[in-house]
C-alpha cells in the first residue's frame, strides 16, 4: 500500500502529464474521510457518469450518496475539474479477487467474485468520465487521452504499472462501467508510462509526404516571416516565397546590366587600341572583364 498523494503532490503530477486539471474551490479539503480512511491506496479507479453535465452532481452527490463521487470530473472537452484529494465515494465495496490481481499489478483481471469485502473508496483514486454509458454515446478523442493521462500520472507517481487501473466494472458485478474496453486503456496507459510524463504521441508519429508539403508550403508563404535590408516600415519582414523572387528578378537584371556593360567597356578597349598601336585590345579588354567581375563578386 501506497500513502495518498497530497493534494498539491496530486495537482503537480496531473499537470506534469499533460492533465487539463482545473481547481474548484475547496476541492483539497472536500472529502469522506470522517466517514472511513482513506489509504494505504493501491490502484486507480475509471468510472462513466451515465449522465450529462455530471459535475454538481460529482460534487455534491445525493441524500443517499453524498459526495465527492469521485477525485476528478473529466468532461467531454477534456477538461478535468479537481473535485477531493481525499476519500471519495467512488467505489463502494469491491471483491477480494479483484482487489488482490490489482495489488499484484497482474495482467489478468480476473471476473469479480460475488462477495465484496473490501473498502474500494478507501484504496483507490477514482475519475467520473462525462458519458451516457449506453454504448453509443462516443468519448472525444481529447477526452480520452485526458483520462488516460490521469490514470498514468498517477500510476508514475506511485510507481506502479497499467494493471494497477481497473474500471468500476472489473472490481465489481454490480457495475457496467466504464463503456469502453478496460484492456486497450490499460495499453494506452502503459504506452504513456513508457515515456517521459511530457511525451504526446505525435512527437514519435514520422511525418507523412502530405504533412512535409504542408508544412514546406506553410514555411514558403508564411507572411512577415524574415527580415529584409530592402523591406520599408510597414512592411518589414517578407514571405521566403517573395524573397526568392525578388532577388531572382534583381539578379536578372545585374545580369543584364554587367552584361550590356562588358560590351560596352569592349567597344571602348577597341576603339582606344586602334588609337594606340602598342595596345592589345583582347588583353586589354580581358583585363576590364576579370576587374568587373571581381566587383560584382564582392557585391
Amino acid at each position: 500500500m501506497a500513502t495518498p498523494l497530497s493534494a498539491a503532490a496530486l495537482l503537480a503530477a496531473l499537470r506534469s502529464e499533460g492533465v487539463r486539471a482545473v481547481e474548484r474551490t475547496g476541492w483539497r479539503t472536500h472529502n469522506r474521510n470522517h466517514k472511513g480512511r482513506w489509504g494505504g491506496v493501491n490502484g486507480v479507479a475509471i468510472h462513466h457518469t451515465a449522465g450529462t453535465n455530471s459535475l454538481e452532481l460529482v460534487w455534491s452527490g445525493t441524500a443517499g450518496l453524498p459526495g465527492p463521487l469521485a477525485h476528478t470530473h473529466l468532461a467531454k472537452n477534456g477538461t478535468a475539474t479537481m473535485t477531493s484529494a481525499g476519500r471519495a465515494n467512488h467505489y463502494g465495496t469491491m471483491a477480494r479477487n479483484a482487489y488482490d490481481a490489482m495489488v499484484a499489478e497482474s495482467s489478468h483481471h480476473p471476473r469479480p467474485d460475488a462477495s465484496e469485502p473490501i473498502d474500494g473508496n478507501r484504496h483507490m483514486y477514482g475519475i467520473e468520465i462525462e458519458n451516457l454509458g449506453n454504448g453509443r454515446d462516443p468519448y472525444p478523442a481529447v477526452q480520452y487521452d485526458q483520462a488516460v493521462r490521469w490514470a498514468a500520472a498517477i500510476c508514475r507517481a506511485h510507481g506502479w504499472n497499467e494493471h494497477s487501473v481497473i474500471g468500476h466494472k472489473e472490481g465489481t458485478r454490480r457495475k457496467i462501467d466504464p463503456s469502453f474496453d478496460m484492456n486497450a486503456f490499460r495499453t494506452a496507459v502503459a504506452e504513456r508510462l513508457r515515456h517521459p510524463a511530457d511525451w504526446t504521441p505525435e512527437d514519435d508519429m514520422p511525418l507523412s509526404n502530405d504533412d512535409i508539403e504542408k508544412i514546406a508550403q506553410r514555411v514558403w508563404e508564411k507572411d512577415h516571416f524574415i527580415e529584409v535590408p530592402w523591406g520599408t516600415e510597414d512592411n518589414p519582414a517578407w514571405m521566403a516565397k517573395s524573397i526568392l523572387v525578388d532577388n531572382g528578378a534583381r539578379l536578372r537584371a545585374l545580369q543584364c546590366e554587367t552584361s550590356a556593360l562588358r560590351a560596352t567597356l569592349g567597344e571602348l578597349a577597341t576603339a582606344l587600341a586602334a588609337q594606340h598601336a602598342d595596345l592589345d585590345a583582347d588583353a586589354l579588354v580581358a583585363r576590364i572583364t576579370t576587374a568587373l567581375d571581381q566587383a560584382v563578386t564582392r557585391a
